[in-house]
């Protein structure tokens, strides 16, 4: 069986953010990085498949600067066979089509049988890359997975509608899976394997868009504009009310 893991390193979210000189992204100078919390779901479910099916070969990739190589690393301590890294230092600017087509490229001709993606990365937060990966090879995909079975060559899947609802879908393989958060729970890399990591293979690949160019422009990036803050009314009962009876008045409209 042959199984591939599309993941992304992405800013720890406790990071303190500072937009770019550019105006159009996050500067990317003193963040803490890891691996997209989505991807981590999508990496300890191949494991899984792996341990259920026995037979199966996983590859991990990302696209990304070299620091990414991080990433991969903990992918391959977490139990993947092989690495594989698009060194792409303009991957932030990438549109998504942009990002699918370099995987696709990749994945064209290897067989993979399935291939796992979180279902969003937690900065850009489209949720599209793993559709159009999908579509470029021309199977099937099924999003937002929140529970997964697999038996000879047929994945069923739990998928998390609207409104807390759950949704049973049958698939034949080749099949894209995005991963939801609470789909499994990802596992820590153990230091035996930390260590086996370090010897596993890492391809490094160039970055191929097949000819795509841009389709959109991001022109402005900020932050959200601060709010007033509330007003802590102190006293007694009594006091309180006639206090919050007069704001009312003069500040809103619900007692006009």
């Amino acid at each position: 069986m042959n199984i591939l893991i599309c993941i992304k390193q992405v800013p720890d979210m406790e990071s303190k953010f500072k937009i770019n000189g550019e105006g159009t992204w996050y500067d990317r100078a003193d963040l803490a990085w890891r691996m997209n919390e989505y991807d981590e779901y999508a990496v300890e479910q191949a494991v899984r498949l792996k341990e259920q099916v026995k037979d199966a070969d996983l590859t991990v990739l990302c696209i990304g600067p070299d620091q990414v190589t991080e990433a991969i690393k903990k992918a391959l301590a977490m139990g993947c066979d092989r690495g594989v890294h698009i060194a792409d230092p303009d991957s932030a600017k990438r549109e998504p089509i942009a990002i699918a087509t370099m995987i696709a490229g990749f994945a064209k001709d290897k067989n993979f049988d399935v291939i796992f993606t979180g279902m969003q990365s937690q900065d850009r937060g489209s949720a599209q890359v793993g559709v159009m990966v999908a579509e470029l090879l021309g199977i099937p995909a099924v999003t937002t997975i929140v529970g997964f079975a697999y038996d000879n060559g047929t994945v069923q899947v739990k998928r998390e509608l609207e409104g807390g609802s759950k949704a049973l879908v049958t698939a034949t393989t080749p099949v894209v899976l995005t991963c939801q958060l609470g789909l499994n729970t990802p596992r820590y890399p153990t230091l035996p394997n930390i260590m086996k990591a370090k010897k596993k293979e890492l391809l490094p690949l160039a970055p191929d868009v097949g000819g795509l160019g841009p389709r959109q422009e991001t022109t402005a990036c900020a932050f959200p504009e601060k709010k007033g803050g509330g007003l802590v009314l102190e006293g007694e009962i009594p006091e309180l009310a006639d206090k919050l009876i007069q704001l009312l008045k003069e500040k809103t409209t619900v007692l006009a």
